[in-house]
């Protein structure tokens, strides 16, 4: 056993800002009101959508997919945050530094995919309006939903396997706060060619060539968008594709960012706050943006908190 943290010599130590405690304290704070708004935001939006039967749409279907997973991601980092700042203990077991690490690789992975599915759902709805309902038949979503989960769980596989691989001569101490990639690899003792490789290649499938597809995407729904005469409908189709774009720039610049630049170009003070941003902040902000955003789900909280007022009266 290590005396001077009595966690176990496999465990890894998440140093975080133990430097400036003063700061550690107002970050802990934030996360935990983050994380609060993330369960209530998310959950609020799977059972609005899952309950009023006007919400039983591809969008909402897909929506509901995407607050999961943000519920899933959140969920599979922060309990461990705030237990190692609250607590006197900064470390994490070898096996939930492992979960830890491959749950937010593959909930993350299957994000950037879930985005670019719900890229096309809006091209359809948009430059399809007609055809609509026979493009995006229910068969259709789920298996495009299956496919985005199922390449988040590949891309995992492959790059928590070889990360793990990296051999680390000892070295027990990560400058972040939760078991991320960049950090894990930056503990490695050794250069290896091959990750290296591997997570451009895994970041070009995951990260540029999703991002592609919506910008590809969004560039017909504008020229479709000029083309609309009525602007009740040219403020609704905004509405929607904005709140899709904003989550979708939120998530795929703080993500670039941080998997596709070398890693030894962000310093660790950087990297710490971005990983806060897309960790805690992105899954806060996705359901108050499609939320404020959105006329159909503040209709649909209003009609089932009505209804659930006047069975209470009866």
């Amino acid at each position: 056993m290590d005396t001077n943290n009595g966690s176990s010599t496999t465990d890894f130590i998440l140093l975080g800002f133990s430097d400036r405690p003063q700061l550690e304290r107002i970050i802990s704070g934030l996360v935990f009101i983050f994380y609060i708004v993330t369960l209530v935001g998310n959950t609020t939006i799977i059972l609005v959508s899952y309950l009023d039967a006007q919400l039983h749409t591809p969008m909402y279907f897909f929506l509901s997919n995407l607050s999961f997973l943000d519920l899933c991601y959140a969920t599979s980092i922060v309990p461990q945050m705030l237990v190692n700042l609250w607590g006197p203990s900064r470390s994490i077991t070898y096996g939930g530094c492992v979960l830890q690490f491959f749950f937010a690789l593959d909930l993350g992975s299957a994000e950037c995919l879930l985005l670019a599915v719900m890229a096309y759902d809006r091209y359809a709805a948009v430059c399809q309006p007609l055809h609509y309902t026979v493009i995006m038949h229910p068969q259709l979503c789920q298996k495009m939903v299956l496919t985005a989960w199922l390449g988040g769980l590949v891309g995992a596989l492959i790059l928590c396997s070889l990360t793990l691989k990296l051999p680390r001569c000892g070295h027990r101490e990560m400058d972040t706060f939760y078991c991320e990639m960049p950090a894990l690899i930056k503990m490695a003792c050794v250069y290896s060619k091959v990750m290296e490789i591997v997570v451009f290649a895994l970041g070009v499938v995951f990260l540029l060539v999703p991002l592609s597809l919506i910008l590809i995407s969004y560039g017909f729904i504008t020229q479709a968008v000029m083309r609309i005469k009525s602007e009740a409908r040219w403020r609704k189709v905004l509405n929607t594709c904005g709140s899709h774009l904003t989550v979708v720039t939120l998530f795929y610049g703080t993500a670039i960012y941080m998997y596709m630049k070398p890693q030894n170009s962000t310093s660790q003070d950087e990297g710490k706050f971005l990983s806060l941003f897309y960790t805690i902040i992105t899954p806060t902000l996705n359901p108050l943006i499609y939320t404020l955003r959105n006329k159909d789900v503040k209709s649909a909280v209003k009609r089932i908190m009505c209804v659930g007022k006047w069975s209470a009266k009866s």
